[in-house]
């Protein structure tokens, strides 16, 4: 229900993607801070803030990555959040970000493990079959 008190939460997240010299294309997934589950930088929209800027955002947070950001998304998934007041449904807008610099310092380094992976390789560890379609996509 659109607007609805079931309608899910929006989120937002970069999908941090590297191209080779050989024309190939490297993925970068974090793990989630509690779960240590495989995912892409996500978070909430940020007021004030394009969603494209406030996932880019995210990704430097996250995992020390900046480049250009898509500012209309890839597609979107859906996904459980594990909350103390109860799971929550979550749609997250994917928003494509081309990585130019990796930080040697970031606000979350070492809260999470980062990995760069290939497309394939990334989606198999991801657990949203949407977030897999979308990883598969920029193959």
């Amino acid at each position: 229900m659109i607007g609805g008190s079931d309608a899910p939460r929006r989120q937002i997240a970069a999908l941090p993607v590297r191209r080779q010299r050989d024309g190939s294309s490297r993925v970068l997934l974090v793990t989630s801070r509690e779960t240590r589950r495989w995912i892409i930088p996500k978070g909430w929209p940020v007021k004030g803030m394009k969603d494209h800027q406030a996932a880019a955002l995210e990704a430097l947070e996250e995992a020390g990555v900046a480049g250009r950001v898509s500012r209309r998304p890839l597609g979107s998934y859906l996904y459980w959040k594990r909350q103390a007041g109860g799971d929550a449904l979550c749609e997250v807008a994917v928003h494509l970000l081309e990585v130019d610099e990796e930080l040697d310092e970031w606000r979350e380094k070492g809260q999470r493990e980062l990995a760069w992976l290939s497309p394939h390789e990334a989606a198999e560890l991801v657990g949203e079959p949407e977030l897999r379609r979308l990883i598969l996509a920029v193959a």
